[in-house]
């Protein structure tokens, strides 16, 4: 508590739904609730060997502030298409950022890879208890601000979001339902929901870079996401698009595509909004170049 902000919640009496606006969270993204949780608990003989992280640039952040706040070095691994602006803002928060050549899971091998075999501390951006109970604090903030939401949309990308989110709010709320929401372009997890295999799965370009990449062998989150998940839906990249721009001209609210997924699937008519709808806008990180043009696109949304 002493390390994050309490994010605002606001109704939208257009769609009635209710944001919570991770956006607002030092770094602009839910990320250093994970981060910090893991990293303040290490040891100092763990933060002296140094950190290594894999990132899309929003957990790389989170990293980056808890080790600038413990003393800590870090690496932090990132895909070749990492968003510059995520990159520039892990670097001023003190982290040497390593680019990989590939997607996501090419930089998260390396990274582990790395971590191994030069005895350094890895952390993981999901697949870790203490980074999945960071992200859960997101909820009990959640539901005591709007306690009468019903219905939970979260956005998928490694699971630990949703895992946390989705522990913590049933731990409160057994009644809560969890919805995860997952572009097309890089659906792992909605495969595994639904047919327990992710190898089948093809991945292109996505404005989610931040939910992008297949999930690490054998981590925990798989079997969470079963165990608190009551739906996983997927998006378009034009879903996508518009729910930025919607943001902006409806809120003024700069959110980037993967904090973006839970308001697409509303506006597409992919969830229903009737009931008490919470969408969880999970940071905002974006090209400012790339947020103007998707926005002068979708002008009139």
């Amino acid at each position: 508590a002493d390390h994050i902000q309490v994010t605002p919640v606001a109704y939208d009496d257009r769609l009635k739904v209710w944001f919570k606006w991770e956006n607002h969270q030092v770094t602009h993204s839910f990320k250093p609730r994970g981060a910090l949780n893991k990293v303040l608990s290490l040891s100092r003989v763990e933060l002296d060997r140094g950190l290594i992280a894999c990132s899309a640039g929003n957990h790389g952040q989170g990293v980056a502030l808890a080790a600038r706040q413990t003393g800590a070095q870090v690496q932090v691994y990132v895909p070749e298409d990492a968003a510059q602006i995520k990159i520039e803002k892990m670097i001023a928060l003190g982290a040497e950022v390593v680019k990989v050549p590939g997607l996501y899971g090419d930089a998260e091998a390396a990274a582990i890879r790395a971590a191994h075999d030069r005895g350094k501390t890895y952390v993981s951006p999901y697949n870790d208890p203490l980074v999945i109970a960071g992200a859960g604090t997101i909820a009990l903030e959640w539901l005591e601000q709007s306690p009468d939401v019903d219905t939970l949309l979260v956005p998928v990308g490694g699971g630990g979001l949703i895992a946390g989110v989705g522990s913590a709010a049933k731990g409160v709320r057994p009644d809560v339902k969890i919805v995860g929401v997952q572009s097309e372009a890089s659906a792992y997890l909605h495969a595994e929901f639904y047919r327990r295999d992710m190898r089948e799965v093809i991945e292109s370009p996505t404005l989610t870079d931040g939910l992008a990449g297949s999930v690490e062998p054998g981590s925990m989150t798989i079997e969470l996401i079963h165990e608190v998940a009551d739906d996983v839906v997927l998006v378009t990249e034009d879903d996508v698009a518009r729910a930025i721009a919607y943001a902006y001209h409806r809120h003024g609210e700069v959110i980037e595509g993967s904090g973006a997924v839970g308001l697409a699937a509303v506006l597409a008519g992919k969830v229903a909004s009737a009931g008490n709808v919470g969408l969880l806008v999970s940071g905002g990180n974006i090209n400012a170049d790339k947020h103007a043009r998707i926005c002068a696109e979708h002008a009139g949304i």
